[in-house]
């Protein structure tokens, strides 16, 4: 194989390695969204470590069991979440490892308390490719703006997702 062939291969592979580490993200956001935790479940790696930090809060946690729990607690059936990343910054660094830096937009509303949190987020995660497929092994952000709010009274949800697919809060 020329060197010229070899190198457009490794240019095809970095694109499609890229292209799968955005799927993979889309998808974590989608799944935290509507508590779909057998779908999360295979994206993280067994030892990914998350650090959220947020204006109000600070969540860090290590291990994919605790984390998939913490999430599924976190995203009940009271709750409406939306999280979207954007303008994906992805570098491969090696073929089984690679970074990435997103932009999110989110909002989260308990029904039971009334506390609303909006703002956006700076993501920076770091991926590992195990057996040919991409994984999430650490993931952190810090807020760029929060607003967190109480209402004054309960909105009216004409419809929810995690109502249905999401787990009964924490008593």
């Amino acid at each position: 194989m020329s060197d010229a062939i070899a190198e457009l291969l490794a240019r095809v592979q970095k694109i499609e390695d890229i292209e799968a580490i955005k799927r993979l993200k889309y998808r974590y956001f989608r799944a935290i969204d509507t508590a779909d935790i057998a779908s999360l479940e295979p994206l993280l790696t067994d030892d990914i470590s998350v650090n959220y930090q947020g204006g109000s809060y600070q969540w860090a946690i290590s291990g994919k069991a605790a984390i998939l729990e913490a999430m599924a607690g976190g995203f009940h059936n009271r709750a409406l979440a939306q999280h979207n990343g954007h303008h994906p910054e992805i570098d491969v660094t090696s073929p089984t490892t690679a970074t990435g830096i997103w932009y999110l937009a989110d909002s989260f509303i308990n029904l039971d308390t009334l506390v609303t949190t909006i703002g956006s987020a700076i993501y920076r995660d770091t991926y590992v490719k195990l057996d040919g497929v991409w994984k999430i092994a650490t993931s952190s952000y810090t807020r760029v703006y929060e607003l967190v709010d109480t209402l004054e009274k309960a909105p009216n949800v004409t419809f929810s997702l995690l109502a249905t697919t999401g787990r009964p809060p924490a008593a």
